[in-house]
């Protein structure tokens, strides 16, 4: 077996076919089908089924899947730390985020390592589930994650800061003229809410029960710009971490009563290499706890 069969059998797993897996490796089609034969034939399985949708994974496909992920991700970790040099460093780094985290914080840190190191390729996606983002951290998927807690060692935990929740109220909204908005005052207000599974939705919930409150739900999202939008035009009231409110929305945000906020937490992977070093090192240089005067902007 060999990593290129692995990078094939995943791209046949992520596209649903043999002609799409091709062009996304842009090679030729024949050259995967080949791939995919082979393996098969040395592991005695079958490994995708065909579907009228398309080919899909076996169950025993599934197992093989993650473990071929976890091959093909410390491959490419393995040769960007072998060709990183002094002044050069080359290869992916795949980022995660806990949704709502380091909105404001980790573009500034990216674009600072882009510019040092211009020909490293970054990846970066939002993870709305807590349990997911720990279940690649374990896996060994992810070169670097922004969570709120995490389950690792401290060498490989770093508390950045801290990131305070703040309610997202429509313009003209009563509670508006208020520093700070205590949380018995929104007993009966709408709610627009994130996705069941999503930490975001975990902390209101959470909050709400401790207060004796139930939310009156009317609407969920799947993006915290989102919710601030639907907010601000009065749909409802949201909950969301303080950086992940856009630009031009800071006047409808407050603090709240008890006051909530959650860690931050940069989780790297074991044995960091000189990527996840250096972008860690930016990303402490962020600015992580704004004063209430800087960011929130109470109407006379």
């Amino acid at each position: 077996m060999s990593l290129r069969q692995y990078e094939y059998a995943l791209a046949v797993a992520e596209e649903g076919s043999v002609t799409a897996a091709a062009e996304l490796l842009r090679v030729a089609q024949p050259s995967v089908s080949q791939q995919i034969r082979g393996l098969e034939r040395e592991l005695g399985v079958t490994l995708f089924a065909r579907t009228p949708t398309g080919l899909v994974p076996t169950l025993v496909g599934r197992a093989f899947l993650r473990e071929a992920e976890v091959a093909v991700s410390a491959a490419r970790r393995a040769r960007a730390t072998a060709r990183a040099g002094a002044d050069e460093l080359v290869g992916e780094l795949v980022v995660a985020v806990q949704m709502g985290f380091g909105t404001r914080q980790l573009p500034g840190a990216l674009g600072a390592l882009r510019r040092r190191f211009p020909l490293l390729e970054v990846t970066v996606f939002e993870e709305p589930s807590h349990a997911e983002l720990e279940r690649l951290c374990r896996r060994g998927l992810l070169n670097l994650a922004l969570m709120a807690a995490c389950e690792r060692s401290p060498a490989d935990a770093h508390h950045l800061g801290d990131e305070e929740f703040v309610v997202v109220l429509g313009a003209g909204h009563r509670l508006l003229a208020a520093d700070r908005v205590e949380l018995r005052e929104l007993a009966g207000e709408p709610w627009v809410r994130f996705d069941r599974d999503s930490a975001l939705d975990g902390v209101l919930l959470n909050l709400l029960r401790d207060h004796d409150l139930t939310p009156n739900t009317v609407a969920r999202v799947s993006q915290t710009a989102t919710a601030v939008r639907w907010a601000a035009q009065g749909l409802g009231v949201t909950l969301v971490p303080a950086s992940a409110v856009p630009h031009g929305h800071e006047h409808l945000a407050r603090p709240v009563l008890p006051v909530v906020s959650h860690p931050v937490i940069a989780v790297v992977r074991h044995g960091a290499g000189p990527a996840e070093t250096a972008l860690l090192e930016l990303l402490r240089k962020e600015t992580w706890a704004e004063s209430e005067s800087d960011f929130f902007s109470p109407v006379s």
